[in-house]
């Protein structure tokens, strides 16, 4: 079995060590923050400052892809994220009586949970783990190489000199970390540092190529504010689910653990009045405008955030592969590292699991060679890109409408009637979430025929149907923006 090395202790970084522990692996955690999570939820959560890890605090999603790896592979994690607080939403929970089940409903089965609950419980199961060390404190300050194979003699046979010079651009083997505590030796290096670990520096100090990145601008701002039901209140308005907007802001709820939850504002980055939001008077204010913000904040609820505010996000793909090959061998990227999505579709953390659940399954096989390296890229490539590009897709039509302040016309209009047909259509709903929980992809949910079916029959009966016409209009959003 092997010696894995995992770079970062975020979701990321603690699913793959434990995920690889339980398949009988050894491994070494390197995390920058001094300390672990805790079951003190609160605490974290809003008081822990975690500059490296600027979205611990926004609203996080744990669609039916996440909650699928962790029943199955990791259930002890999942019930300690039940026994803090966590709590389970089945999509089809949306229509006043659920329609009968099918196979495969149990994949649209999402967890409400702030991000602290899943770190708190992967933590807890870490530190129980047999063969898993985790190094707090200890940040990973560079990479030890070895010769790759475009560096070795004829017939493979190591070159002679013990310490050659990296030919420029070569494939470069990964053997292990090194921090200021000294050097670590490993079979494979996981980087789930995140988008700006520094991975990318280091290969490059090590003589790599460099690693071929795509990045897509979303051009989008959010602003979101914690609060907690009022006592006795279990949980919260059944409807609306719904994310609501118009053509140039948009507002969604995220109901979480322990009768939290979240209200986020969201608004093209260019927007006179996104500054204004920051405000906790005009945040609220704009969010009541909006049928989930409403719904929710009517209810007496007691703020517990100030107004935390992000921007300049963007899709970004990152692949340590190129026409020539790997750049690198003995070091594969599992979260933001590969894919960081903007958070509109909450695919982040279950791309992640995916990626550290296929680390920990495949780490056997001989993890240092370049075949190793171009096998892990081929399975994202297969099995993350598509969802990558498909947030690129609907994030720049998010985008441009708030952009342009214009309404959907011709396709858009026909893709937001389906959306808002699922609401009124048991059936379309089951095949929009299995899209939306990364069970189907769209291109196999929505040509069903009879789902295409049902939308044009929506939509005929509608011949004035206008999306993204529910909330303030811009007259009166700029009323509430200008103090």
């Amino acid at each position: 079995m092997a010696h894995v090395l995992v770079i970062g202790g975020g979701v990321g970084g603690l699913a793959t060590a434990l995920l690889a522990a339980r398949q009988g692996h050894s491994a070494e955690l390197f995390e920058r923050d001094t300390r672990a999570p805790g079951t003190a939820l609160d605490r974290d959560f809003f008081g822990w400052r975690r500059p490296t890890v600027p979205q611990a605090s926004q609203p996080h999603a744990l669609l039916g892809a996440a909650r699928n790896v962790l029943r199955d592979d990791l259930p002890d994690v999942y019930e300690e994220m039940l026994r803090l607080g966590a709590r389970e939403r089945h999509e089809l929970d949306w229509f006043d009586e659920r329609p009968p089940a099918r196979p495969g409903d149990e994949d649209i089965v999402m967890l409400q949970a702030r991000r602290i609950v899943l770190e708190s419980a992967l933590s807890t199961s870490l530190r129980a783990e047999p063969g898993v060390v985790v190094r707090y404190g200890e940040p990973v300050t560079g990479l030890t190489t070895a010769p790759g194979a475009a560096e070795r003699g004829a017939g493979g046979d190591p070159d002679p000199d013990p310490d050659p010079d990296p030919v420029p651009g070569a494939c470069v083997r990964v053997t292990g970390v090194t921090t200021e505590a000294g050097s670590y030796t490993g079979d494979l290096v996981v980087d789930a540092g995140g988008r700006r670990g520094g991975t990318e520096r280091r290969l490059a100090a090590a003589g790599c190529r460099p690693p071929v990145v795509e990045r897509h601008r979303t051009g989008l701002a959010y602003f979101c504010r914690w609060y907690r039901l009022p006592e006795g209140m279990p949980e919260g308005p059944r409807r609306p689910w719904a994310v609501t907007g118009g053509s140039f802001a948009g507002c969604a709820v995220f109901p979480a653990d322990n009768g939290v939850f979240a209200v986020t504002l969201f608004v093209h980055t260019a927007d006179a009045t996104r500054s204004a939001l920051r405000d906790p008077d005009v945040f609220e204010a704009a969010a009541r405008a909006f049928p989930p913000g409403g719904a929710w904040l009517e209810l007496g609820a007691e703020p517990l955030s100030e107004v935390l505010a992000t921007a300049s996000l963007d899709n970004r793909w990152s692949a340590l592969v190129d026409e020539l090959g790997p750049v690198a061998s003995g070091l594969v990227p599992v979260g933001d590292a590969v894919a960081h999505t903007n958070p509109t579709l909450g695919q982040g953390t279950s791309l992640a699991l995916w990626a550290a659940r296929r680390v920990a399954r495949t780490a056997h096989r001989d993890p240092g060679s370049e075949r190793f390296a171009a096998e892990h890229h081929d399975w994202a490539v297969r099995t993350l890109k598509p969802w990558f590009d498909f947030q690129v897709v609907a994030d720049s039509a998010i985008g441009e409408r708030f952009a342009t302040r214009a309404g959907r016309t011709g396709t858009a209009r026909a893709v937001a009637a389906l959306f808002d047909c699922a609401l009124e259509d048991p059936e379309v709903m089951r095949a929009r979430a299995r899209v939306r929980h990364l069970a189907d992809p769209p291109e196999r949910a929505y040509a069903n025929p009879e789902i295409r079916a049902r939308v044009a029959r929506w939509l005929a009966a509608r011949p004035d149907y206008a999306p993204n016409e529910v909330g303030p209009d811009r007259a009166e959003w700029e009323k509430f923006t200008s103090g």
